[in-house]
């Protein structure tokens, strides 16, 4: 068989592999799909004879490629992938169901708190806590030794998974609130939303966000569920400085975040955050 035709196959059986690897690395399929071309086009240049994992070799260089893309979009300077080379076996095209499918099924919530980290902590971290590499393997990617390389991954789990300021039991009970106000919503049902609404509830929304299309203030069950209504779709629950909340972050990038005011299982005040800075300044974690 001819090397091309041989290492395209061989691409192509990883080809999952990396984009899921690229995707955690990155938070946007598009973005994904490139550092996965970008490994495709080092795998064709490369001497690979000697490599007894071809698959191990590739996930390191589609690590080294997305390390490099979070440094240079960390620093604000985005360059182009190189264009020269074999092109790779056709993938599927990044479109908005395929990229919230991706999203839901990594969880919205780690993709936005997975913004928040460094670049060599969130490269730790997805392959280790996502992907169990040994930290041996990952030190050679991030230029660290091991021991270095542990300690990155483990302050990334802090911040991924945070610190609540509730008792479980509570939390847990929150969260119900907040997850059952948000299918409500994306299901366009009406009833069901003001059964987790406080009469008096209000809606508080700031400058950022009616400039996005937010009305004013909104007061009183009724009118808040009608403005929810099927409203909620890009919208999931997360940890918002310790309590429950809900983030909108299209292509894992925070948008809009919702801070719930919950009492007697009912929610009393929602609170919408779209502020760059105030969003900056937002503690997020993965329920």
């Amino acid at each position: 068989m001819d090397e091309t035709k041989f290492l395209a196959r061989q691409f192509e059986t990883n080809r999952a592999h990396l984009r899921a690897v690229a995707y955690r690395m990155l938070g946007s399929l598009s973005e994904a799909e490139d550092a996965v071309q970008e490994s495709w086009l080092k795998l064709s240049r490369a001497d690979v004879e000697g490599v007894a994992n071809l698959g191990g070799w590739l996930t390191t260089v589609v690590a080294r490629v997305c390390l490099d893309h979070l440094r240079r979009r960390r620093s604000r300077r985005e360059e182009p992938l190189e264009p020269d080379g074999p092109e790779p076996p056709a993938g599927p095209e990044a479109d908005p169901e395929h990229e919230m499918a991706m999203a839901d099924s990594v969880g919205l919530a780690l993709l936005v708190v997975l913004q928040t980290l460094a670049p060599a902590e969130r490269v730790a971290f997805v392959l280790h806590d996502m992907f169990d590499l040994p930290f041996d393997e990952i030190a050679p990617v991030l230029g660290r030794t091991p021991a270095t390389t542990r300690q990155l991954a483990s302050r990334a789990r802090r911040r991924v998974q945070g610190a609540p300021r509730t008792p479980d039991a509570d939390l847990a009970r929150r969260r119900q609130v907040v997850d059952a106000f948000l299918a409500a919503s994306r299901g366009g049902r009406f009833e069901d939303l003001l059964a987790v609404l406080d009469p008096g509830i209000v809606v508080r929304p700031d400058a950022a966000a009616m400039l996005a299309g937010a009305p004013g203030e909104i007061r009183g069950a009724d009118a808040v569920a009608r403005f929810f209504l099927g409203r909620a779709g890009g919208a999931r629950s997360a940890l918002i400085d310790g309590a429950v909340g809900a983030v909108v972050a299209p292509q894992g990038r925070l948008f809009l975040a919702l801070g719930f005011t919950i009492e007697d299982g009912r929610i009393t005040a929602i609170e919408a955050i779209a502020d760059p800075e105030r969003l900056r300044q937002l503690e997020l974690a993965v329920l």
